[in-house]
């Protein structure tokens, strides 16, 4: 162990930031959606769990190679902005940087995190929701002493299905990174 660290601690370092920041803005993007399904999903909530469930008809390999063609130089996203707006000059790339590793990192393992989060949000009685209106609470005391600690269960299950496999991670870091952003996943590989 203690060789494998000394001799690979940027991967690790690589890993455990990647997969991290992953994780956090997992719980940024997915807290919400999870939050929407849970409580104002109304008719239309079958379809969005089964947007968030969609991707995973795909595969993995699939998903992260049309990340690779969607953040390429020429791609739908970049190659507007370089050359019918103007606005990147012509050298700027994201293919082979941290931020397109954690960018398909982050919708990789999404589903991971708003799953886990909707089904303890789902459990809330909204009745406690409505006592905390009722006693005069705002909206945001009302989330943080009622909704967050009720949904800490879904949290932290989200937490660790994203981070776990987020942090090993082989196909994102090979295909969307470079030799700098190599992560300890790939070292084993």
């Amino acid at each position: 162990y203690v060789k494998g660290i000394t001799q690979f601690r940027t991967q690790f370092g690589n890993s455990l930031l990647y997969g991290g920041t992953a994780t956090v803005l997992t719980i940024i993007i997915g807290f919400p959606v999870a939050y929407t399904i849970a409580f104002r999903g109304g008719r239309y909530r079958n379809l969005i769990l089964f947007m968030v469930i969609a991707p995973f008809f795909t595969s993995f390999l699939i998903r992260t190679i049309s990340w690779k063609i969607l953040l390429g130089d020429e791609g739908p996203l970049l190659g507007p902005l370089k050359h019918t707006i103007g606005i990147l000059p012509g050298t700027f790339t994201l293919t082979g940087t941290p931020v397109a590793v954690v960018a398909g990192l982050t919708y990789n393992f999404l589903p991971f995190m708003v799953l886990p989060l909707y089904a303890s949000l789902e459990k809330i009685d909204p009745r406690l929701l409505e006592a905390g209106n009722d006693l005069y609470a705002s909206p945001f005391t009302t989330f943080r002493l009622v909704t967050l600690p009720l949904a800490l269960p879904g949290l932290v299950a989200g937490t660790l299905l994203t981070f776990i496999p987020a942090a090993g991670d082989v196909i994102n870091s090979r295909l969307l990174g470079n030799t700098q952003t190599v992560m300890i996943g790939q070292v084993i590989d």
